[in-house]
């Protein structure tokens, strides 16, 4: 009997682990099959929604007689996007010629005529033609800086060299960095930073999007040589050490300040008692 006992205790046991291994080999391969499909889906999703939207746009701009979705008994998919392309492209070459100059001119002095509308042609244009510039320096860089506080570090992207007054205001070397939020790239804050503050790294700008994207959890490798890997540039532990030393100073500073004002009452206090002893 006890014999009966310790083998049905151990077919139970044996059960138990083959149903617990059976479940995390299932979830093992369904988290795998996530990985693998679902950037392909997001991706192939997305590329639909464009081709979709361009599709309805544009098709409703091309005459009855031109549209090939007339001459053809069936749809075909991408065509609202490629004559949007075309379309872009001889506006473009247009645009580069003698008549493309003047008709842009007289455009944009009706556009400056309007006090909201030329605001934003304004600045979008100005914004345009600095990102699209071929040699334009723009985001190019991904840099490393101390924001909000020393000791803490995050990335930023570095947009273009301070000028103007805000660059003749300081006595260094100043640059614009866009310090973008997590996992809303688009959106962030513009810093005006002493350059020898920020520290340049060897990733891509889209490595670092991706990074900011992803909240750290893609990570691009480190590209530089091994002896560069082994002498880090930043040191931390005595840049603690400074911002410990700061708080210190700080927070007696606030302490002498927030004693001041009681001590001050027994000085003018004891003053008035040696005018009033006087006059007595």
């Amino acid at each position: 009997m006890t014999k009966q006992r310790k083998e049905g205790g151990y077919f139970r046991r044996r059960a138990r682990l083959i149903g617990r291994s059976f479940s995390m080999r299932v979830r093992t391969y369904f988290l795998a099959g996530v990985l693998v499909t679902a950037p392909i889906t997001v991706t192939v999703w997305l590329a639909i929604q464009i081709i979709d939207f361009f599709d309805s746009t544009v098709r409703n701009l091309i005459p009855q007689g031109y549209n090939p979705e007339t001459l053809m008994p069936f749809s075909i998919p991408g065509i609202g996007l490629l004559v949007f392309i075309i379309g872009i492209t001889l506006i473009g070459a247009m645009a580069a010629g003698m008549l493309g100059r003047f008709f842009m001119r007289t455009a944009e002095r009706l556009v400056n005529t309007m006090p909201v509308v030329r605001s934003i042609y304004n600045a979008l244009k100005q914004i345009l033609e600095t990102v699209l510039q071929s040699k334009s320096e723009a985001f190019r860089q991904v840099v490393l800086l101390e924001y909000p506080r020393r000791g803490i570090w995050c990335l930023g992207f570095v947009s273009s060299k301070t000028e103007g007054e805000v660059q003749n205001m300081t006595d260094e070397e100043m640059l614009n960095v866009f310090l973008p939020t997590t996992p809303n790239p688009t959106s962030g804050f513009l810093l005006f930073l002493p350059k020898r503050d920020v520290h340049v790294l060897d990733m891509t700008v889209e490595e670092g999007i991706k990074m900011v994207v992803s909240g750290g959890l893609v990570t691009p490798p480190d590209r530089r040589a091994k002896e560069q890997q082994a002498s880090p540039i930043i040191q931390v532990a005595g840049m603690h050490d400074k911002v410990s030393t700061d708080e210190d100073t700080a927070r007696s500073r606030r302490t002498g300040q927030s004693e001041a004002p009681q001590n001050r009452p027994e000085r003018s206090g004891g003053r008035i008692g040696q005018s009033e002893a006087a006059a007595e």
